[in-house]
Parts: structure tokens; C-alpha cells; sequence
């Protein structure tokens, strides 16, 4: 059960980001158990099934990131995470909408998005937003009405401006999601956090819905190939 973060986990945090190396973590991996991986666990877990009751047809995946990071890809890091995340999402193999938590050492963010999305998928993200702008003003201006930020790299070159400050700000976007962070403290300390984060995401359904009506229609199926001919290979 989820009985909230403390101090001791964003310092044990700091700790590793200033320590990132094996000795230090195996010496301290008590710690890390007790004030960071279990805590964090109980989390991910109890929002899920939160969100699995309030929704049942919710067809989604719990997926919970490790501390490890991949030893081929180090590019000069330590072997460990300093940030951890959870996500739900509909389909972990193409990578589709999805809710996420993160968790660092000075704050923690959650949200809502698309941020695998093909060009193809994009293209028809926008193609869905000249055919009811109106629907989609009303989805975006509910969730930054919620105190969400949207984030996402835009085109250097916009696709189109229409002159609406809030749709243009969407439709020329390579991904897009939205986000709210904190400084760690208050809610993340609290063991009501997991209720918190699936009203969050329960008042993201809306547009999580708008962008899974897209992922279906058209679904990464190459990019699915692809990971697993690269996990094969590995």
C-alpha cells in the first residue's frame, strides 16, 4: 500500500545523481528499496487499478520503468536512473496515448500524451482538427483550464496558421502532451496520491480519447515490427 514519499526519497535521489556508480548503489540499495523502488511501485500499481475500476473498458498496460539504464547506452552517464516513471498506456509494444507519472529528486510531473506518434498519425491528428475545430477547442481549453501545459516540438516551418493562438498552438506540433509538475513535497508526500493521479487522469480522458481515436484508426504496426526484429537481434 502506497503510504506516500518522504524527504528521504528525493535526498536518496540527489545522493545517486552525485554517486552514479555500482558500489555506491549496492551499498546503499536498502535505502533505495525502502525510500524510493517500493514506495514508488505501490504507487503505479494503485493508480492503475483506480483507473481500471472507474474505467473497465479501459484497455491499458501498467508499465513501471527500472533504475538500470541500458548499458549500450550510457553515451558517458552512470549506469543509473535519477528519475523514475510509470505509464499507462494502451499498448506498451507500439508505444500509443498514454498516462505517466515521473518522479525526480527535487520534483514530480504527470500528464497525458502522444509522444511516439508517427508522422502519418500526426497528419491525421491534424486532418481531425480541421474537421471539428470546435470539438477540439473545447478539449484543449478543458484541460489547460485544469492547470495542464502543453508541451511538444514544433515544426520550424508551420504546417498552417488559422489564426486561433490556441489551435495553432496544437496543430503544429512534431508529438504533443500535456503536463503539470511540482516541487516534491505536499500531495507526493501524502497516501491520497494515488486518488489524486487518477482524477488527474480521469479529467485527461477526454482528450486521451480524441488521440486513441487516431492511434486505432492508425495503429504503429511498423514500428511494432521493427522492435521486435530489434529485440531479436539482441
Amino acid at each position: 500500500m502506497f503510504e506516500g514519499f518522504t524527504e528521504r526519497t528525493g535526498s536518496f535521489l540527489w545522493e545517486l545523481a552525485f554517486n552514479n556508480e555500482r558500489p555506491w548503489f549496492q551499498a546503499h540499495k536498502t535505502e533505495f528499496e525502502e525510500y524510493v523502488n517500493t514506495p514508488f511501485k505501490a504507487l503505479a500499481r494503485e493508480c492503475c487499478e483506480l483507473m481500471l475500476r472507474r474505467f473497465p473498458e479501459l484497455d491499458c498496460e501498467l508499465h513501471i520503468s527500472r533504475i538500470y539504464r541500458d548499458a549500450r547506452r550510457l553515451f558517458g552517464r552512470g549506469p543509473y536512473k535519477d528519475r523514475l516513471w510509470f505509464s499507462i498506456k494502451a499498448d506498451r509494444g507500439c508505444e500509443g496515448p498514454m498516462f505517466w507519472f515521473e518522479l525526480g529528486a527535487a520534483d514530480y510531473s504527470y500528464g497525458m500524451g502522444f509522444y511516439s506518434a508517427t508522422p502519418e498519425q500526426m497528419e491525421a491528428f491534424r486532418r481531425s482538427i480541421d474537421a471539428n475545430p470546435e470539438r477540439f477547442r473545447r478539449l484543449a481549453q478543458g484541460a489547460l483550464h485544469r492547470g495542464y501545459k502543453l508541451e511538444g516540438e514544433a515544426y520550424k516551418r508551420p504546417k498552417k496558421l488559422c489564426g486561433d493562438e490556441l489551435i495553432d498552438s496544437w496543430y503544429n506540433l512534431k508529438r504533443a502532451g500535456l503536463e503539470k509538475s511540482f516541487d516534491l513535497g505536499g500531495d507526493a508526500f501524502s497516501a491520497e496520491l494515488p486518488r489524486i493521479l487518477a482524477d488527474a487522469f480521469a479529467g485527461l480522458m477526454p482528450m486521451y480519447e480524441f488521440f486513441m481515436e487516431i492511434y486505432r484508426a492508425f495503429p504503429s504496426e511498423r514500428r511494432a515490427v521493427r522492435r521486435r526484429a530489434d529485440n531479436a537481434a539482441e
